[in-house]
């Protein structure tokens, strides 16, 4: 039985977490800094730093016995150093490393510092794939470590490889991490006993000591899963404390769900609901008719039609005499939204106004004057919707394209503008379900896979650049038939280095190759293989006038080609485009070309999208391109992309801010991405808001860990 001594040590222990990392052994000032530019600011950062790969010195290899042609870790001493330059430009480090079985010559490429750092004598570690010429063995390696004394006694063990920066080296972060541990690794265990005994999950303090320092493999994946599982559980019961916090003195509104408004704008459809759009709509105004709000996240692929669905919810507005406001990310969207929807609300009988950043000042004062009167019933528009001047008397249902393009603080401001409005979330995005569970684990789910009228199609082609011609060609044919095409770039201009692109896996080789920038590529293709067509460009830097008045353009067959970013990628609607080229296309995220080419094909006649790539046919890039060209069905791609990026890649926060799991792998990790999602569920039922004793520590960690994502709902 644990004493009461012990209990209180373990609780002073965890309390140590929210200390500065400054505050541990080993870190000077030098180091400090390190680990502040590591973004480790806490004690807490620092135990979960966790190692990016592991060197298993159980399994060293000697040199004698490596395989030809498979990976190897090796342990030798240094022979000899030799700075190379077999040519001008080109530096090499060779170090050869001898043991008992023989010798391996390591090359170590443009990297001529190493010839300062290892010596003669030295105690080594490499990691690498052997290859053989020359008459020897030979590795360039991916990793390597001088092994001190201490570990050259003992290194039949497994070492945890950390990532590092300028200021602290991995053997450093190993002696930091190793003294935490040991002053406060023993902390309190946040989740439940009980949860933690019925997952068969290993003890908090555990899963800390085995992530760092494994007994086995076996043992640090264990540990791996324990923290992963309390990374999903914390992140969905801050969801839904999230959630609380928004709704907090809400009263919901019971819609009004079988009216004439309704009614009317079913029968003004021109075509018939598809099976999974009656579904989704049911599930909608299900819950916009119960006694609770609607927090909902509508998931469909390009062209599934969940705007109906959006827009039968506005009609359930309407017969409830109560208002709407539908936000879209982009002036672009939010008029083609007007557009789309505004005849079916006029043949209802339902007043409606679209205000964006660019609505004239008279027009503007007068949609604000007939919205805070109560005259207006749904109204479309951009973040302008979020300035203090847009009043609504009794805002109810408020509509959100492609959530994850706005901040926290967008749309809790909107939301705001009506206490108690039902929030219905949509995206054109298809997102995994073990990602939706966990990103949006606050939040009911329906999804529409298929498209109510399949179209004409679109055929997917990947081509090397030098075979450009034959895009070019279809571009000029499309043209010549009265269609129009579209050419993507992954930059605006020259100037861009690309940093803000996708994520994706090859990123690093791709970045010593020239991009392509929209607004040079324009100019060159006017002048060479596309000279005589018209020519326009569209790119997220235009102003929102600029941006208008390009695609009023390009929609009114004005110019035939539209050069542009992603800035096309959500929701722009030209059916008379039939051709893309996408430029540059190992430099996009599977999901975002998935996006891309659905701006085509989307009228009678069939679509053809080339994707350029200029790396090999065997590699990944080109294997990953493969499976546009197999398949069309976003959610498998969905899921391939997620098993390449991180979830936040695919999500777009890299650039616009939110929530990015460190330690779960949503494509390995689905049955605790389950399990989380149920035991919080159980907890928000037994105790919504954790002031139970055994769930005081679960609790204090979930608001330590994401105090910045309260603060700004709070702010909001």
């Amino acid at each position: 039985m644990t004493s009461a001594n012990e209990v209180a040590g373990r609780v002073q222990r965890t309390c140590r977490l929210d200390e500065g990392s400054s505050r541990l052994r080993y870190v000077t000032g030098k180091r400090g800094e390190a680990l502040r530019r590591l973004g480790l600011l806490q004690v807490r950062d620092v135990l979960y730093h966790l190692p990016s790969r592991y060197l298993d010195f159980t399994r060293v290899v000697a040199i004698g016995y490596c395989e030809v042609g498979a990976d190897a870790t090796i342990v030798g001493r240094v022979d000899k150093v030799e700075l190379k330059r077999p040519k001008p430009r080109l530096q090499l480090v060779e170090v050869a490393v001898v043991d008992d079985t023989g010798v391996l010559f390591a090359t170590f490429f443009r990297q001529p510092w190493i010839a300062e750092q290892l010596h003669p004598g030295d105690l080594v570690a490499l990691s690498g794939k052997v290859t053989f010429s020359y008459g020897f063995k030979r590795m360039t390696p991916t990793f390597h470590e001088v092994l001190g004394t201490d570990e050259a006694a003992s290194y039949a063990r497994i070492l945890p490889v950390y990532p590092v920066g300028e200021g602290v080296s991995v053997p450093w972060m190993r002696r930091i991490i190793s003294a935490a541990l040991c002053d406060v690794g023993d902390v309190c265990d946040v989740v439940p006993a009980s949860i933690v005994a019925g997952r068969s999950l290993m003890s908090l303090g555990r899963a800390l000591r085995e992530v760092h320092f494994p007994t086995s493999l076996v043992a640090a994946e264990e540990a791996r899963r324990r923290l992963a599982y309390d990374e999903l559980l914390l992140l969905q019961l801050m969801l839904l404390a999230r959630q609380r916090i928004e709704l907090a003195g809400s009263e919901p509104v019971e819609h009004v769900t079988d009216g004439n408004h309704l009614h009317a704008l079913v029968s003004a459809l021109p075509f018939k609901l598809s099976q999974e759009q009656e579904v989704a709509l049911g599930e909608v105004l299900a819950d916009m008719a119960a006694p609770r709000v609607m927090n909902r996240l509508l998931l469909g692929d390009v062209g599934t039609g969940k705007t109906v669905v959006a827009a039968a919810a506005i009609a359930a507005v309407a017969d409830t005499g109560t208002q709407a406001a539908m936000m879209a990310p982009t002036s672009v969207l939010a008029r083609q939204y007007a557009e789309g929807v505004g005849p079916l609300l006029d043949a209802a009988g339902i007043p409606w106004a679209l205000l964006t950043g660019a609505t004239p000042t008279a027009e503007r004062t007068s949609v604000l004057q007939m919205l805070a009167a109560g005259e207006l019933c749904c109204i479309f528009g951009t973040t302008a919707l979020l300035t203090e001047d847009v009043e609504f008397p009794r805002l109810s249902l408020v509509v959100i394209d492609e959530q994850h393009r706005f901040g926290v603080n967008q749309r809790v401001s909107l939301r705001r503008k009506g206490a108690g409005a039902d929030m219905l979330s949509m995206s054109a995005t298809p997102i995994p379900r073990t990602l939706a569970l966990s990103l949006y684990g606050d939040m009911s789910c329906s999804r529409i896979r298929h498209r109510p009228v399949a179209g004409a199609g679109v055929t997917t082609k990947v081509l090397a650049p030098e075979n450009s011609d034959l895009a070019y060609g279809a571009i000029r044919d499309a043209v010549a038939a009265g269609h129009q095409a579209y050419v993507i770039c992954p930059l605006v201009d020259e100037r861009d280095d690309g940093s803000d692109l996708d994520d994706v896996p090859e990123r690093s080789q791709a970045q010593s190759r020239r991009l392509h920038a929209a607004t040079s590529t324009r100019e060159e293709l006017a002048r060479g293989p596309l000279r005589g067509l018209r020519l326009d460009l569209l790119t997220g830097r235009m102003s929102a006038d600029e941006k208008d008045a390009a695609m009023t353009r390009f929609r009114a067959r004005e110019t035939d080609v539209l050069v542009a970013t992603t800035v096309v990628e959500v929701g722009v609607d030209v059916p008379n485009a039939t051709v893309m080229l996408v430029l540059d296309a190992d430099r996009f995220g599977l999901a975002t070309l998935h996006q891309l080419r659905g701006r085509v094909g989307r009228g009678k006649d069939a679509g053809m999208v080339y994707l350029s790539c200029a790396a090999g046919p065997r590699s990944p890039a080109r294997k990953r391109l493969a499976a546009l060209e197999a398949t069309s069905d976003g959610f498998e791609l969905a899921e391939l992309d997620l098993s390449l990026r991180r979830e936040g890649e695919v999500l777009g926060y890299r650039q616009h801010g939110g929530v990015v799991l460190k330690v779960c792998d949503l494509s390995s990790d689905k049955d605790l991405v389950e399990a989380a999602h149920a035991d919080a569920d159980v907890l928000a039922r037994i105790d919504p808001e954790l002031r139970a004793p055994v769930h005081a520590a679960l609790a204090l960690e979930c608001r330590q860990r994401y105090r910045a994502y309260f603060e700004e709902v709070e702010r909001a």
